[in-house]
């Protein structure tokens, strides 16, 4: 007698998956977010660490003209500063979201 797998499981298995899929659609991490995780050592992901400069709360325009110089500085004397290296490893756009997102923390 040979037997046949049942679908019931595989109804389950989609059933159950669907809730996860629209969940994993809507979980958007807010720009700059996951960008300041790369800070967190530092600078904590919410720009509040303890030992270094604290960056929350303080003008996106100031963070972001910090983080160009810092970009420049190390692309015309191979930055070997810490800050020069992360700089140097994002786009415009993304020094912008970074900049916007630690501006928005709480102090």
């Amino acid at each position: 007698m040979s037997r046949h797998p049942r679908p019931h499981g595989l109804l389950l298995a989609l059933a159950l998956s669907a809730p996860l899929s629209t969940l994993a659609q809507t979980a958007v991490s807010p720009p700059g977010r996951l960008l300041a995780s790369n800070c967190f050592q530092c600078h904590g992901t919410n720009g509040r660490g303890p030992g270094f400069e604290r960056l929350a709360g303080e003008s996106a325009d100031e963070i972001y003209d910090e983080l160009r110089e810092m970009r420049a500085e190390g692309a015309r004397e191979r930055g070997r500063d810490i800050m020069v290296r992360h700089a140097l490893g994002y786009t415009d756009a993304q020094l912008r979201q970074l900049a916007q997102w630690l501006s928005q923390q709480p102090r």
